[in-house]
């Protein structure tokens, strides 16, 4: 019986492969794959993960939506049907975090904390300089649309 370890065959190891992407669930990007958010004249660029969660709320744009201010750090939307998900804990909520939160419901982060709730993480914006100022104290209309 012959064994190969990768070493013998010249490929690198998985260790190895420091800086190969790792395309998962919640972290692979797809290629091309971003929106233009648009909150009053701000214009935001966010890039949606490469999921079926992500790709079906792709499918819904454009859409002009009411977002409700929620808790200081966020503004959310009830979608008009479900997406798909693969909610987790992630620990920690980001500045710019596109998120699902359930299947219908839509939400923009717009401070940094820890969580305890599970999302579905659809994408992030690109920079988010600016986007707290822009999405205000309270409710606000914003476009998302294709890019």
């Amino acid at each position: 019986v012959l064994i190969f370890s990768s070493a013998t065959i010249g490929n690198p190891s998985p260790c190895e492969k420091e800086n190969a992407p790792i395309k998962t669930e919640n972290n692979g990007t797809m290629a091309n794959e971003t929106i233009k958010i648009t909150v009053n004249s701000q214009r935001f660029t966010a890039t949606l993960l490469d999921t079926d969660s992500a790709i079906a709320f792709k499918e819904l744009l454009p859409m002009t939506i009411q977002m409700t201010e929620l808790n200081g750090n966020e503004k959310y939307y009830d979608l008009s049907k479900s997406l798909p998900t693969n909610s987790a804990n992630p620990g920690s909520i980001k500045n710019g975090d596109l998120m699902l939160y359930g299947s219908k419901t839509l939400v923009l982060f717009y401070k940094t904390f820890s969580t305890s709730y599970s999302y579905t993480k659809l994408g992030s914006i690109d920079d988010t300089a600016g986007l707290q100022k822009a999405l205000g104290a309270g409710n606000v209309s914003v476009t998302m649309d294709k890019n």
